[in-house]
């Protein structure tokens, strides 16, 4: 569903998504990190749906808007591809492929709850 984002990759739009939950995921270093899940992931200006979910880190900025289960807010974020998949040099296994996410978030508001 992601190869939508494609043909926008590396402009900043305005999006519309749902808050879902809180969750937790360990850092590179080791630590843990509290994360933000967000679902029906909407472009603001078509109101064409771009990703079924994403994942943010919980940052200060989405730590000033007052989030409750349900609530629909609105963001900018960045398009940018990514790498993901397997690789294993050791028995020449290389199933990596690229997909797409959103990224900086900014300007987070709440629209509707």
């Amino acid at each position: 569903m992601r190869k939508s984002l494609a043909a926008q990759a590396g402009e900043r739009k305005k999006f519309n998504a749902v808050f879902v939950r809180l969750g937790k995921k360990t850092n590179y270093k080791g630590y843990s990190e509290d994360t933000i899940l967000l679902k029906d992931v909407c472009e603001a200006a078509s109101n064409q749906k771009v990703t079924d979910h994403v994942w943010f880190s919980y940052s200060k900025a989405f730590e000033k808007v007052e989030l409750k289960a349900g609530n629909v807010i609105e963001f900018e974020a960045r398009v940018k591809s990514y790498t993901k998949g397997y690789v294993n040099k050791r028995y020449q296994i290389d199933k990596k492929t690229t997909d797409f996410k959103l990224s900086h978030p900014t300007r987070i508001k709440n629209v509707a709850v």
